[in-house]
């Protein structure tokens, strides 16, 4: 646990229990604060009382009375569309507000630091798509290097349950943009920001407060190494606001597709092949063609992104390159689920808005889509130039025949239920062809998550397959 530091007496309210939530009530604890807990939900606040925490409604007249500062998990609106009401009774009152994150680095660095070697280094990815491929990445390929790594934030541990990392330890963590708009502190020693692409508008006000957000974890932090994809606008814009010049290397320019010209740190991936270019030079590069844990375009805009957060440390590319090749990959994340009769069927569930979906059908031929679900601000137009290697799309959600409606020149069938979906594109797949589920849509108008969505495709997949394993 890392223990909050500056809080010792005072009182906190904590503000949203689940896993990062009561993770930061018991680093608060630990840190002698007294904390005050609320949740919307009763069986959050039992978890939290089963605890020993103390239970407060903190939208109650006077209950934020003698607090130093308010936690606030990363689901709970502080701004836009508008501000919770005890958000909003904090602003009100002066009270300051913050999240796990900006507990997390302003208590990071300790006295222990001053005995060791090298200090401990954390490297923070953020971006629209790819950013938990990425950072599961970075810390498989430094695991495979025998660095001590630890992986957290919006992937895997929330960050304050982490262990106090040793000499020479590292910490990845994924963030999101609700977490960058809100931390008070933010200070990774390497930045990475993937790639940009509207999502969560009515949450940020807009495009602009979205890109803001993200910006956050560059402008506040001033980053040691900055690793920028700069395949969009904003990405490029990013690039150019942290370099001092076209040759500073502090800042490593990232590109699928592009080739990038001038004197500073570049990597690119193009045709499979990922090259790194100093000072004009490339000095190295990787097949990426036959690396099966990151298929596709998009992956390996993961793969440079992961390449040069990996070389800012110091790592030789030859040990990038086996990690790479040891990777299997995350679930609902372009995951192979099976291969039966020539056919290979694919788990992309994470594919949650247009611009994620886009990529996955640029990354195979031949595609029996499984798409649909609560679809996002936007539309459709914009999966037009993959809408090419779509062979018939399979829609499910309960709008399904009004999202078909925006799959202009695609034969599609109505299937609502994933089950008839993937009943349906079994059936009709022939060898060569690629089932792939991604759903372009959010998941909440049939399932709680991505994750469950994609569990049940794979569920559907194994039983009409054959398969029997849990």
């Amino acid at each position: 646990m890392i223990e909050v530091q500056g809080v010792c007496g005072q009182r906190v309210a904590v503000l949203g229990l689940g896993r990062s939530g009561l993770s930061a009530a018991r680093a608060l604890r630990a840190g002698g604060a007294e904390v005050l807990a609320w949740d919307d939900t009763p069986a959050p606040r039992d978890a939290a009382l089963s605890e020993g925490f103390e239970i407060c409604d903190l939208a109650r007249d006077g209950a934020l009375d003698g607090v130093a500062a308010l936690i606030v998990s990363p689901g709970i609106p502080h701004l836009y569309p508008a501000p919770n009401r005890v958000v909003a009774a904090a602003l009100a009152a002066g009270v300051p507000v913050d999240n796990d994150i900006g507990l997390f680095f302003r208590s990071l660095a300790t006295t222990d630091w001053d005995g060791y070697d090298t200090p401990p280094r954390v490297i923070a990815v953020t971006g629209s798509n790819g950013k938990s491929t990425t950072a599961a990445l970075i810390h498989h390929v430094l695991e495979h290097a025998g660095k001590p790594v630890q992986l957290a934030g919006n992937i895997g541990r929330g960050v304050l349950d982490l262990d106090p990392p040793g000499d020479g330890g590292v910490v990845v963590l994924e963030l999101s943009s609700y977490q960058t708009e809100l931390a008070r502190a933010l200070t990774p020693d390497i930045a990475v920001f993937t790639n940009f692409s509207p999502d969560h508008l009515d949450r940020h006000g807009g495009l602009g407060g979205y890109f803001a957000a993200k910006r956050r974890l560059f402008a506040e932090g001033g980053p040691d190494r900055a690793v920028i994809g700069v395949d969009e606008v904003e990405g490029r814009f990013l690039a150019g606001q942290m370099a001092e010049g076209m040759g500073d290397d502090r800042v490593i320019r990232i590109s699928s597709g592009q080739k990038l010209a001038g004197p500073g740190w570049t990597v690119v991936a193009r045709k499979g092949f990922l090259a790194e270019t100093r000072k004009g030079r490339q000095v190295a590069a990787i097949d990426l063609r036959e690396v099966k844990g990151l298929p596709g375009a998009h992956n390996h805009q993961n793969a440079c992104a992961a390449y040069a957060a990996c070389r800012s440390l110091g790592l030789a590319p030859r040990l990038i390159e086996q990690g790479f090749h040891s990777f299997a990959g995350l679930p609902h994340r372009s995951q192979l689920v099976a291969e039966a009769g020539g056919v290979r069927i694919v788990n992309d569930s994470k594919a949650t808005n247009v611009d994620a979906a886009l990529k996955a059908l640029l990354a195979f031929p031949r595609i029996r889509w499984i798409c649909g679900g609560l679809e996002k601000e936007g539309g459709l137009a914009a999966l037009k130039p993959g809408l090419q290697n779509v062979a018939k799309a399979y829609v499910i959600g309960r709008e399904a025949a009004q999202f078909a409606l925006g799959l202009d020149g695609v034969e599609t069938a109505i299937c609502t239920t994933m089950s008839a979906a993937v009943e349906a594109a079994l059936a009709d797949a022939a060898p060569g062809e690629v089932i792939l589920l991604a759903p372009a849509a959010a998941s909440f108008d049939q399932y709680d998550n991505f994750e469950q969505r994609g569990e049940d495709f794979i569920t559907q997949v194994r039983a009409r397959l054959g398969d029997t394993r849990p």
